[in-house]
């Protein structure tokens, strides 16, 4: 058995994982820790996880920690993880990091973003965890950071076109929905009820810090400069996330070439859902699974191509994609533990 350890196991995407791993038939779930919550049971946080009342939220004490675990998933702030994950590689633990702290090789990127990085020396080393497309160099990382819910929506569906040469890398749009447990479980004015219900809102339209992770993502697969826009806009439901993303194909492109190269290019991952022609995603047919559904439609009259994406955040966007992450760097098969007989999650 894997034993696996949940650092800031009381956030959403924590509790989450903490279901995953609880659930999974390859895994042993040793340690959760909670700075807010510690020495706690886990159902005095989330009283729905009675199942795993046995679990008591720990200080985060890495030597004592690395002794009963394999892997261990960083669940913490932007900003916090860095601090950690280089402990737990010196005890020989791999670390999945849900932060963006290792999600860019390059420090300047994410310092631009973020702030200084006090361990940079480890970007070159960190895999992005984006599974379907660098599923070999995960097989081999001992740290890989896991990507956030925005780039993952966007960067599924552009990938495969790009690479294709089958869209222009130029005047790509991401006008992208996301629902408030994107925000976090910390209390904010923003996040409240009645400042949320009845209401639909564009955020941070000057500029998100997941734009340059999708950028250079974008730019790496794609082997030339891409810039794009991202405007992320807040939904008044729970979970769940869709992307509405406008380019321009290469002439003569066809939506159905465009249905059929994406279906090709994943024909053998079991998360991504190509739909077709005619058929568009719901964030009600995703919720809860880690899969991400792809439609597409073409205008032939403006050659503008429009894909639209829909994925949970909390799953395919967090904690499902960091647990697939953890089956491929441990030699598993990336569904195990994230599949039921419908085939989802």
């Amino acid at each position: 058995m894997i034993r696996v350890g949940i650092a800031g196991s009381t956030g959403y995407t924590g509790a989450e994982l903490i279901k995953l791993v609880w659930a999974h038939p390859e895994t042993e779930l040793s340690v959760i820790t909670s700075k807010s919550y510690e020495g706690k049971h886990i159902t005095e946080v989330f009283p729905g996880l009675r199942r795993c009342s046995d679990l008591i939220c720990q200080p985060l004490d890495v030597v004592q920690i690395s002794n009963q675990v394999d892997v261990m998933f960083l669940a913490l702030p932007h900003k916090v993880s860095m601090h950690w994950a280089p402990r737990f590689l010196e005890q020989g633990v791999k670390v999945v990091d849900l932060s963006a702290d290792f999600r860019f090789q390059d420090a300047a990127v994410y310092e631009a973003a973020y702030q200084p990085h006090s361990s940079a020396d480890l970007l070159e080393k960190s895999v992005y965890g984006l599974c379907e497309i660098y599923h070999d160099r995960i097989r081999s990382a001992d740290l890989i950071g896991n990507p956030g819910c925005y780039p993952t929506s966007i960067l599924l569906p552009l990938v495969p076109l790009l690479k294709k040469g089958m869209i222009s890398s130029k005047g790509i749009v991401a006008d992208s929905k996301s629902g408030v447990s994107g925000a976090g479980r910390s209390v904010s004015l923003g996040t409240h009820f009645c400042e949320l219900n009845e209401g639909f809102k564009a955020y941070k339209v000057e500029g998100h810090r997941h734009t340059p992770e999708i950028e250079a993502i974008l730019s790496d697969q794609s082997g030339q400069p891409v810039r794009m826009t991202f405007i992320p806009h807040l939904l008044p439901l729970t979970r769940g996330m869709l992307s509405t993303i406008y380019a321009d194909t290469v002439q003569g492109v066809t939506r159905e070439q465009v249905i059929d190269a994406l279906t090709s290019y994943y024909s053998t991952q079991p998360f991504v859902r190509i739909l077709k022609a005619g058929q568009f995603p719901d964030i009600a047919h995703v919720r809860h699974t880690n899969c991400c559904d792809i439609g597409v439609h073409a205008n032939p009259d403006t050659g503008k191509l429009i894909i639209i994406s829909a994925i949970d955040n909390l799953l395919k966007g967090a904690a499902g994609q960091a647990v697939q992450n953890m089956n491929i760097m441990m030699g598993l098969d990336q569904s195990t533990g994230l599949l039921d007989g419908q085939g989802v999650l």
